[in-house]
């Protein structure tokens, strides 16, 4: 089983990478996170290429079941984010 890295180990990480303080990185971060978020919010998709590309897709309202009780339940429909990986992330994650 793998470990998590956290967001606080990643700023770590990216701050000493970077050459940089910690609450600077954080901030770019943070702002990073941002727009992603705000971009997939107004429906735009956000491609870095070689890492990846973020996107948005409608999943249907559907029938489930409360695994508790078994009784039918209604899922309304939603928007969920989904992220494929580029190339270059791919190869480096299989090496």
């Amino acid at each position: 089983m793998s470990e998590n890295m956290t967001k606080a180990e990643l700023i770590s990480n990216a701050s000493k990478s970077a050459n940089s303080t910690k609450a600077s990185t954080e901030k770019v971060l943070n702002a990073v996170l941002e727009s992603i978020q705000g971009a997939l919010v107004n429906g735009k998709n956000v491609t870095l290429v070689g890492f990846g590309t973020f996107t948005t897709s409608d999943r249907q309202a559907r029938e489930g079941r409360n695994p508790k009780t078994g009784d039918k339940i209604n899922i309304p429909a939603s928007k969920i984010a989904k992220f494929k990986p580029g190339k270059q992330l791919r190869d480096a994650v299989n090496n």
